[in-house]
Order: structure tokens, then C-alpha cells, then sequence
């Protein structure tokens, strides 16, 4: 490591704390290149999900977490960081180039990296205690730091539209044989897997979430434990969104939901993106105009709430190897371009 630039070791450590990042599907849809000043990111088409995500969305909130994951870990390495979004529209897979800059890190630096490790996507029913409304302030001031608005869904009425919202969304897609062929393509993966969704970590059929419709993974062997009967309403709903729809604005939302993930792990909550509402033409329309009255895009739902103590720790998702997805700075990544 010299005084103005970090050793290839660290940018490769903190590209391999980036890939940690939540991924719809875990398909991992992500690319980076290493540069002597900098470090870039770019999207992985070939990893695009086309019956759950036609349009991409999803992929490029993917990508904006690991953003955000990067950044952390390079801050709490000592390493601030200059991002430059879609720095070439002519090639618009290059989603980002990252300059690192020296900084002194702080105990919050590396406590909130030490979270990466820690974060899980929890698809099991939550207990009935309630989430301090102070949690979820400090989960919105870190989206809104990251670029992006997050809004709690606590109104009875509005809340039930989005409840409606997110079980139609799973109705019509599971509806689609092309979609339940793909879904059953990323899950049930065994304990050596490099992606998709570990058996282990879906919930098992029957392990029912009220009235609040969980995408169904097949092959989940994750088995159900007695949840709190009134844990539905202590369960946070929380909807963000962004002022455009472009891409530069999805990738911000990515960003800004690795945010308030990273945050309310470090506050002990378990979390779960929820993408499946928003994959939908019309509930994400209904989202954005029953939800947030336009006032914005929504991008994500995240669901917030206490884990039983009853429930177990769930295992870490797969991930592919660090060689697997980094190149060095002028190597070809026109193979994952659509």
C-alpha cells in the first residue's frame, strides 16, 4: 500500500466484502475491473433474470448495493472513495469508477463493514416485538444519505395496498410458467454452490407469513418454527424509492438499500429485500401511486422486524470466487452486454 493509492490486495479484499452484497436471486450480476488509481464496476447481462426482471431494474439495484458494499469496506480500510456513475454512456454497462482517496477511518467505519459478514436475507416469519421507531429513522437518514428515499408504510389502509400489491405480483407470477422455470433454475442450491438461493436458507413450504406473501424459492428445506401470532403488525414495511427511473437512479437505490440494510443489521434487526411487487407493470404502478402518491419510483421493499429467538442462525449465501468476477483494467467485458 503506498501513501496515495491502495495495494492490489486491499482493493481485492474489499471487491470480495462488494460481493456480499443482497442480489435478486443471488445471481450475483455484477463485474469489476482493477485499475493502478481506481476500480470499476460493470453489469453482468449474462446474469439477467428475464422473467423476474424484463427490464433490468433489478439487476442494476443489484449492482448498486455491491456499490455501496465496496465503499464501506474500503473505508473501514482507510480508503475514502470518489464514485463516478456511468461514467461513459456510451457503454452503458460500466455502471461505475471508483476513486480511492486516503482517509482515517473511525470506529463506525469499520463497525458498520463488520456488518457485511452478518447480514442475512431472513425470508421467515418475524416475532411480535416491536421495531423502536429510532431504528427505523436511523434506517431512513442512511438511505437518504445514499441517495435515495425510504419510506415506512405504517397507515392501516396504505399498508394494506401494498400487502394486496405484493400478493397479486405473486400471483401473476407464478402464474408464468417461464417465471417458475427460472425460479426453480436459482433455487434449491446445495452447500458448494457458488449462486443462487441455498436450500437451507428458504423457508420450507407451508411456513406461512400471514397476509404478507414471501416469494416461494422450491427446494427449501429450512424448517418452519411457532412464529408470534400477531407478529404481522409488528413487522416493518418499508418502500424506496428515487425521483427518476433512469439508470443512474436505480443504481442509487441499490446503493441506498445496502445502506439501511448494513444499519439495521448493525442495530440487530432482520431484514429482507422485496423486489417481487415492483416486478410486476401493475402493482408497481400501484405502488407508486397508492404507496407513495407519486411522489417517486419505487426501486425496493424492505421488510424489518425481530427474529424469534427461537429461529436459528441462517447459513451464508453462496458466492462466487473473487477471480471469478474481477479483470484487470482494458480486459474485455462487451461478452456480458445486451
Amino acid at each position: 500500500m503506498s501513501a496515495i493509492h491502495p495495494d492490489r490486495d486491499t482493493l481485492l479484499s474489499a471487491v470480495e466484502l462488494a460481493t456480499k452484497a443482497p442480489s435478486v436471486h443471488n445471481t450475483q450480476p455484477w463485474l469489476w475491473q482493477l485499475g493502478d488509481r481506481s476500480v470499476h464496476l460493470y453489469a453482468d447481462w449474462e446474469r439477467q433474470v428475464p422473467a423476474t426482471d424484463p427490464d433490468g431494474r433489478d439487476l442494476v439495484v443489484s449492482c448498486g448495493a455491491a456499490l455501496h458494499h465496496l465503499r464501506v469496506a474500503l473505508r473501514a480500510s482507510g480508503w475514502q472513495t470518489t464514485v463516478h456513475r456511468l461514467p461513459n454512456p456510451a457503454y452503458p454497462d460500466h455502471l461505475a469508477s471508483i476513486e480511492p482517496h486516503r482517509h482515517a477511518p473511525t470506529d463506525d467505519d469499520v463497525m458498520i463493514a463488520g456488518t457485511i459478514l452478518r447480514r442475512r436475507s431472513d425470508r421467515r416469519p418475524l416475532s411480535s416485538w416491536p421495531v423502536p421507531p429510532g431504528h427505523v429513522d436511523r434506517m431512513v437518514a442512511a438511505a437518504a444519505k445514499a441517495g435515495a428515499l425510504l419510506v415506512p408504510v405504517t397507515e392501516s389502509v396504505t399498508r394494506a395496498k401494498l400487502v394486496a400489491a405484493i400478493a397479486e405480483a405473486n400471483r401473476q407470477q407464478e402464474n408464468d410458467p417461464n417465471y417458475a422455470m427460472e425460479i426453480a433454475e436459482w433455487s434449491g442450491r446445495g452447500p458448494f454452490a457458488t449462486d443462487g438461493v441455498l436450500a437451507a436458507s428458504s423457508p420450507a413450504p407451508g411456513l406461512a407469513h400471514s397476509t404478507i406473501v414471501m416469494r416461494t424459492f422450491p427446494g427449501g428445506t429450512l424448517p418452519p418454527y411457532l412464529g408470534d401470532r400477531d407478529a404481522e403488525e409488528a413487522t416493518v414495511l418499508l418502500a424506496l424509492a428515487t425521483a427518476g427511473d433512469d439508470t443512474v437512479s436505480r443504481l442509487r437505490a441499490g446503493e441506498a438499500a445496502s445502506a439501511a440494510l448494513l444499519t439495521a443489521t448493525e442495530l440487530g434487526l432482520a431484514t429482507c429485500p422485496l423486489s417481487q411487487a415492483l416486478e410486476v407493470a401493475g402493482s408497481r404502478t400501484m405502488v407508486a401511486s397508492e404507496v407513495l402518491e407519486d411522489a417517486g419510483m419505487p426501486q425496493l421493499l424492505i421488510r424489518v422486524g425481530w427474529a424469534p429467538t427461537t429461529a436459528g442462525r441462517l447459513p451464508s449465501s453462496p458466492r462466487r470466487r473473487v477471480a471469478e468476477v474481477v479483470s484487470e483494467l482494458g480486459a474485455d467485458t462487451r461478452k456480458g452486454r445486451r
